[in-house]
């Protein structure tokens, strides 16, 4: 039986036909076809994010049809056989059909073909070897991608060796699909492969690396393909030991149990022990923004220990230094270590309150401290931070004239 798409509204859009008239005026019928993960993900019932498609057309061919369309290419990966086509706003990645010439475990030298089968067997896995025409219907060169792909099977195309040595960088792919399509017994063949070729994951450029392990961590409920990752000393390879698999374990439990969000950066940082300068190297060592390596070892601060049972005062008091995102993070991974004995209720309205309260600004300022007699200079932090202690100790208190007055008193017991 001949598997369809059906007319799916991504396939029939005007900026979608655009494209594929642009190519078949230059390239015939038949020569674009989409490819990867939107059929994959159209056969799955899934979201359709990117749309790619793969062509018979050279670079040089599909850029001239676009052009001779009025639509734009980008050169995004010339050397690959790339080009990005611009349509109603749009991005759709056209890949020319092509067959591996030398690998080195980190990029091919590819050459193109316009052999629609060679380009399938040089793909990762059978499921993302699929392709579909305009009209929907499916066509799997590989024979098994629509049963794998339906089965949650993720198997490498061919050999596992064979395609890990072309691309080391699939090792971390296997198991990012795990998490994302996978169901049932992994397949032992992949994961033997894996295993026995997990040191060439050191050659890859960190930037992918931590791509892809954003991307696993991302996933619904990556808890056992992580599992798997780290039992054949994948994960080992990737992020130095001791890991922390149970509150791992627990991040996602409660995220899943909750209804949070799915957070990539606060489940490694769950995996990560509480050390802030190990977590700081290794955010250098992957590449990661400034910002997310901030936001790991801000989470990853020994203290202050926060506990389900604080009182709203303590909550606020440590909402205000740490800052709303912080708190929450450090809340997030005391709960998922504690998640066994842990009281729900409690962790959850805690989170809550620290959510839905706004830290106020200290209402004084050196100015204030001056007007009260103390001389410029260093005395005038000193009362200020003296000032604010008292502050917060009132829980934030709102009285302007009750400030003032302990701003006097604390200057007049000041020796300048």
């Amino acid at each position: 039986m001949t598997e369809t798409l059906g007319p799916r509204p991504w396939i029939t859009a005007p900026a979608t036909a655009a494209v594929l008239d642009a190519l078949e005026a230059a390239g015939g019928p038949d020569c674009a076809r989409f490819v990867g993960g939107c059929v994959r993900n159209a056969l799955l019932g899934r979201a359709i994010d990117d749309i790619d498609i793969a062509t018979t057309l050279t670079p040089d061919q599909v850029t001239r049809a676009l052009a001779a369309a009025k639509l734009k290419a980008v050169p995004t990966g010339i050397e690959h056989g790339t080009v990005t086509a611009v349509s109603g706003s749009k991005p759709y990645e056209i890949t020319t059909l092509r067959r591996d010439v030398a690998t080195d475990g980190r990029r091919a030298v590819v050459a193109f073909t316009n052999d629609w089968a060679e380009d399938a067997r040089r793909r990762d896995f059978t499921l993302n070897s699929l392709y579909a025409r305009r009209d929907g219907t499916v066509l799997d060169p590989n024979g098994q991608g629509v049963a794998d792909a339906r089965a949650g099977r993720i198997v490498f195309v061919g050999e596992p060796e064979r395609r890990i040595a072309e691309d080391a960088l699939r090792i971390l792919r296997f198991f990012r699909f795990r998490a994302w399509y996978g169901s049932g017994p992994a397949d032992a063949a992949a994961l033997a492969a894996c295993a026995a070729l997990k040191s060439d994951v050191g050659a890859l450029s960190a930037e992918r690396v931590a791509r892809e392990l954003l991307k696993l961590f991302a996933a619904a409920d990556p808890r056992e393909a992580v599992s798997l990752m780290a039992g054949c000393g994948v994960l080992g390879e990737v992020l130095a030991p001791p890991l922390d698999l149970a509150r791992f374990d627990g991040m996602v439990a409660i995220e899943e149990d909750q209804l949070f969000e799915t957070d990539a950066v606060l489940r490694l940082a769950a995996l990560l022990p509480d050390d802030q300068l190990a977590a700081a190297q290794l955010a250098e060592r992957l590449r990661l923004s400034n910002a997310q390596r901030d936001r790991i070892t801000a989470a990853l601060a020994p203290t202050p220990a926060l506990k389900s049972w604080m009182s709203p005062r303590e909550i606020r008091r440590h909402v205000y230094h740490l800052g709303a995102r912080a708190f929450r993070d450090r809340a997030k991974l005391a709960w998922a270590r504690a998640r066994r004995t842990a009281t729900t209720p409690q962790w959850r309205g805690m989170i809550a309150l620290g959510e839905g309260w706004t830290a106020p600004a200290f209402p004084l300022s050196g100015r204030d401290v001056i007007a009260s007699g103390v001389p410029k200079g260093p005395m005038v932090g000193q009362v200020l931070a003296e000032v604010e202690a008292w502050w917060i100790d009132h829980d934030f208190l709102d009285d302007r004239l009750s400030m003032i007055e302990k701003l006097k008193s604390v200057a007049q017991g000041m020796a300048f």
